[in-house]
């Protein structure tokens, strides 16, 4: 099987492309089976992930998130985990890969891409990304569900205040895509489907909306609690003052 080295870190080989961080991972035809749950010595299916199918998994070496990617709603039922072929660059995992590692390089709180591979099928593809796990991180989701009162609603605010500042627009920010670690430090995970945008437009507030929308679901009956209003105006106004700081 002969392969073929398009970049320092992007492989392909029989319709199958992987973009890889040549530091911490091996060379091919190692890196291949990092996609398999089953090669790990430890693979637990991550509960509550959504459409994707998504595994912890560890070795001596390292702690990740190995995540397959699946359509939602509608398209879930026609194509399932089926995408369209535009481009190495343009599919699913080969974007978020080089998105994380942009905004890692940036200093901002995202888990560390380690690789990502695409699969060719026909006029389409599958795909896979395979992220460093954020040690002893817990889903913002939860502390919620714990007490609502003492949730860190002010850093959270003020840590997506500082993606907004990026341009980061975030395409899925739910409370269980915000995690903390055992520091306190905020950490924003998930970006399939994220991208930059002009720091002007109203896709900040639609972020918001999102988010909010979240955590009434989350709720489930008392959405407009005095607890979460009290904590939701407490992380506007933190959102809003590190948005105000950053700007010129």
């Amino acid at each position: 099987m002969s392969c073929v080295k398009l970049a320092a870190m992007h492989q392909a080989c029989d319709g199958v492309g992987i973009v890889f961080d040549a530091s911490r991972l091996p060379q091919a035809p190692a890196l291949e089976k990092l996609f398999h749950p089953e090669a790990w010595p430890q693979a637990t299916p991550v509960l509550g992930s959504g459409r994707g199918s998504a595994w912890f998994v560890s070795c001596p070496s390292h702690d990740a998130v190995l995540r397959h990617y699946r359509r939602g709603g509608l398209f879930a039922t026609l194509l399932g985990d089926w995408y369209p072929w535009q481009g190495a660059e343009l599919t699913r995992s080969f974007a978020e890969f080089n998105l994380l590692a942009e905004m890692a390089s940036q200093g901002l709180p995202v888990p560390t891409p380690l690789a990502a591979r695409y699969q060719r099928d026909g006029a389409g593809y599958r795909a896979d990304i395979l992220i460093e796990r954020i040690a002893s991180a817990v889903p913002w989701a939860a502390l919620l569900h714990a007490d609502l009162a003492s949730a860190p609603w002010e850093q959270v605010g003020a840590t997506i205040a500082r993606f907004h500042r990026a341009g980061i627009d975030h395409a899925d920010l739910n409370a269980n895509n915000v995690l903390l670690d055992g520091a306190g430090q905020v950490w924003l995970i998930d970006f399939d489907r994220s991208q930059r945008r002009p720091l002007k437009h109203r896709w900040r507030y639609r972020n918001l909306r999102r988010l909010r929308r979240s955590i009434d679901k989350l709720m489930a009956g008392y959405p407009y609690s005095d607890a979460v209003v009290s904590g939701w105006s407490r992380l506007r106004e933190s959102y809003a003052l590190a948005m105000a700081q950053g700007l010129p």
